[in-house]
């Protein structure tokens, strides 16, 4: 695609009526002071709001807006998708509607890539505004991911984040259905530098990220860039047959030195639902692969438009 415009802004949105006129107008000053040509991309993922009649009416009312409207809700990975599919600046900046990205830091991430830089990530250097389970759990889940996988996601670094044309190419050329995006931007590389902000509560509205969905996301991280989950289980069926071996030498010593006892009713229970957990708790991870294999081997899209405006 040749780029029409300087900088293209992806707003992902799910129910965000309330937060559209507060989002543009904190926006629109923001990229006029830069002087450069800019669009703004709108993409309602299936809101079951006003969300895209308050799009269409700011879309008449301001212009460089373009809404793309998905027939349903896909989710937050498949709408950003979209998005970046149809961005058509040379620097494209990835972004929620939410105000906690703040659009005052887009100029100093322009700054950098007027500098020769590629990707410049915005990292939440104060998080004081979120809850500290949403806290914790982030920093565990960076630990963890870093841990298992060897493409190293930047800790408390989200989709705010601005990449030039080149590197938006890269990622929409890879073509899993099942998208980590984070994980994503941070395979295809390229030259990265760093800002930080911090990061502000919510304006209005409330956040569509529950436990069970933030969860499914760490999971699906995980599973997208690291097999090591799978390697675990063979670890620990090595140590626990080794154990096993050695437990069972044990007994035989003891029988042939001192004879039979009468055998433990309770740690032999205790020792057939523990290797049941853990076989149980084996296929569980071997399923969550396969899953992936399936839902990939369809080769379905990861979002349907139903118009763009």
């Amino acid at each position: 695609m040749e780029p029409k415009k300087e900088i293209s802004i992806v707003c992902p949105m799910f129910n965000e009526a309330d937060m559209i006129h507060r989002f543009l107008d904190a926006l629109f000053p923001v990229l006029e002071e830069l002087n450069r040509s800019f669009e703004i991309i709108c993409v309602n993922d299936g809101s079951t709001d006003d969300t895209f009649d308050i799009l269409m009416q700011e879309k008449q009312h301001r212009g460089h807006i373009t809404v793309i409207n998905l027939s349903r809700n896909f989710g937050k990975e498949a709408a950003l998708t979209a998005g970046l599919a149809h961005a058509a600046g040379r620097a494209i900046i990835p972004m929620d509607a939410d105000l906690q990205d703040p659009p005052e830091l887009i100029p100093e991430m322009v700054a950098y890539w007027d500098k020769g830089y590629d990707v410049v990530l915005a990292r939440r250097t104060d998080r004081s505004s979120d809850r500290f389970s949403k806290r914790m759990s982030a920093k565990w889940f960076y630990k963890i991911h870093n841990l298992l996988s060897s493409i190293l996601l930047p800790a408390d670094v989200g989709d705010f984040r601005l990449m030039t044309r080149k590197v938006v190419e890269a990622v929409n050329k890879l073509p899993e259905n099942q998208r980590f995006m984070k994980g994503i931007f941070a395979w295809v590389g390229f030259k990265t530098v760093v800002v930080g902000y911090t990061r502000e509560i919510r304006q209005a509205g409330q956040t569509r990220f529950n436990f069970w969905k933030l969860w499914n996301l760490a999971v699906n991280g995980i599973t997208s860039f690291s097999s090591a989950p799978l390697r675990v289980w063979l670890y620990l069926g090595i140590i626990t047959s080794l154990l096993s071996f050695i437990y069972g030498c044990f007994i035989i010593f003891k029988t042939l030195m001192f004879g039979v006892d009468v055998p433990g009713y309770a740690s032999i229970v205790a020792i057939i639902l523990f290797l049941g957990g853990v076989q149980l708790t084996g296929i569980g991870v071997i399923g969550e692969y396969i899953g992936r294999i399936y839902l990939e081997s369809k080769r379905r899209p990861p979002y349907i438009i139903e118009g763009i405006y």
